[in-house]
């Protein structure tokens, strides 16, 4: 019996590192910006603008609701600028503009899915977004360098 034990307690010690691997890739992404100013960029399908503009009102929902100490930092320094000219493609640009708060989660879908905790909800956001976006065009952060107001 002991010997039974042994080997079950050694197999054990063996997988754990497999589990925890395993536990720690399926953990979301923590999306966070350096620098003053974040423009990320998104081309949205053309007959899906009222979809993604959906999914803003509900992320602006959400930092609206959060009770993270920095949402409303958050939500205070974040602004989407939808371009008037197509993009060559015939997709929509967006651009975030985004003055970024230290630290905090700027992934999307985590940041509704922190507020919106119903399974249900969290697929229909996450089918609009999915099925509005028609690319990541890209994301850049830097150091602000000059502000001509000041």
């Amino acid at each position: 019996m002991r010997r039974l034990i042994g080997v079950c307690v050694a197999g054990a010690v063996l997988m754990l590192p497999a589990f925890v691997q395993q536990a720690q890739a399926q953990a979301p992404q923590k999306t966070t910006f350096e620098g003053d100013v974040a423009l990320l960029n998104h081309a949205v399908r053309p007959d899906k603008t009222a979809d993604y503009e959906q999914v803003l009102g509900k992320l602006k929902e959400a930092l609206t609701k959060s009770t993270a100490p920095e949402a409303k930092q958050q939500l205070a320094g974040w602004k989407v600028v939808k371009m008037t000219k197509p993009l060559p493609d015939g997709n929509i640009h967006y651009v975030h503009v985004i003055n970024p708060v230290k630290d905090a989660d700027y992934n999307l879908l985590q940041v509704m899915y922190t507020v919106f905790t119903d399974p249900t909800e969290q697929k229909t956001i996450y089918d609009l977004y999915r099925g509005a976006l028609a690319g990541n065009l890209g994301l850049q952060s830097g150091a602000l360098t000059l502000d001509m107001a000041k």
